[in-house]
Protein backbone atom coordinates (compact mmCIF):
# COMPACT_ATOMS: atom_id res chain seq x y z
CA UNK A 1 0.00 0.00 0.00
CA UNK A 2 1.36 3.31 -0.52
CA UNK A 3 2.12 6.17 1.80
CA UNK A 4 -0.44 8.96 2.75
CA UNK A 5 2.62 11.00 1.93
CA UNK A 6 3.21 9.42 -1.56
CA UNK A 7 -0.24 9.89 -2.66
CA UNK A 8 -1.18 13.16 -1.60
CA UNK A 9 2.26 14.51 -3.66
CA UNK A 10 0.91 12.22 -6.41
CA UNK A 11 -2.30 14.07 -6.33
CA UNK A 12 -0.59 17.28 -6.38
CA UNK A 13 1.59 16.82 -9.58
CA UNK A 14 -1.67 15.61 -11.39
CA UNK A 15 -3.38 18.76 -10.14
CA UNK A 16 -1.08 20.69 -11.28
CA UNK A 17 -0.57 19.18 -14.74
CA UNK A 18 -3.92 19.27 -15.51
CA UNK A 19 -3.67 23.07 -14.80
CA UNK A 20 -0.58 23.72 -16.59
CA UNK A 21 -2.44 22.14 -19.61
CA UNK A 22 -5.22 24.28 -20.19
CA UNK A 23 -3.40 26.99 -22.57
CA UNK A 24 -2.81 23.34 -24.30
CA UNK A 25 -6.10 22.15 -24.54
CA UNK A 26 -7.51 25.52 -25.92
CA UNK A 27 -4.72 25.03 -28.47
CA UNK A 28 -5.77 21.49 -29.29
CA UNK A 29 -9.72 22.05 -29.40
CA UNK A 30 -9.86 25.51 -31.38
CA UNK A 31 -10.83 23.71 -34.76
CA UNK A 32 -13.32 22.05 -33.35
CA UNK A 33 -17.55 23.18 -33.66
CA UNK A 34 -18.33 25.52 -30.58
CA UNK A 35 -20.59 22.87 -29.29
CA UNK A 36 -17.25 20.12 -28.94
CA UNK A 37 -14.86 23.22 -27.63
CA UNK A 38 -17.49 23.95 -24.76
CA UNK A 39 -17.46 20.06 -23.85
CA UNK A 40 -13.84 19.80 -23.83
CA UNK A 41 -13.44 22.21 -21.56
CA UNK A 42 -16.15 20.82 -19.40
CA UNK A 43 -14.82 17.67 -18.77
CA UNK A 44 -11.15 19.40 -18.57
CA UNK A 45 -12.55 21.88 -15.42
CA UNK A 46 -14.26 18.24 -13.98
CA UNK A 47 -11.12 16.91 -13.94
CA UNK A 48 -9.42 19.75 -12.32
CA UNK A 49 -12.47 19.74 -9.54
CA UNK A 50 -12.45 16.30 -8.90
CA UNK A 51 -8.95 16.30 -8.50
CA UNK A 52 -9.06 18.84 -6.30
CA UNK A 53 -11.88 17.23 -4.02
CA UNK A 54 -9.72 14.26 -3.73
CA UNK A 55 -6.43 15.96 -2.66
CA UNK A 56 -8.70 17.79 -0.33
CA UNK A 57 -10.13 14.57 0.93
CA UNK A 58 -6.41 13.05 1.42
CA UNK A 59 -5.54 16.01 3.43
CA UNK A 60 -8.20 15.77 5.41
CA UNK A 61 -7.63 12.01 6.09
CA UNK A 62 -3.79 13.05 6.70
CA UNK A 63 -3.60 16.23 8.53
CA UNK A 64 0.34 15.87 8.99
CA UNK A 65 0.75 16.17 5.49
CA UNK A 66 -0.93 19.42 5.04
CA UNK A 67 1.70 21.79 5.45
CA UNK A 68 3.70 20.65 1.86
CA UNK A 69 0.33 21.03 -0.06
CA UNK A 70 -1.26 24.74 0.68
CA UNK A 71 0.52 25.86 -1.79
CA UNK A 72 -1.01 23.54 -4.38
CA UNK A 73 -4.47 23.86 -2.99
CA UNK A 74 -4.44 28.06 -3.17
CA UNK A 75 -3.10 28.28 -6.90
CA UNK A 76 -5.68 29.41 -8.98
CA UNK A 77 -8.68 27.07 -10.29
CA UNK A 78 -10.06 27.06 -14.05
CA UNK A 79 -14.13 27.54 -14.29
CA UNK A 80 -16.78 25.77 -16.68
CA UNK A 81 -16.36 27.05 -20.14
Amino acid sequence: MLSPSYRINRMQKTLLWFEQDIPLLNMRVKDLSAERQKSAKRFAAALVRQTRAELERLLREHPECRADARKVLKSEQIGPA
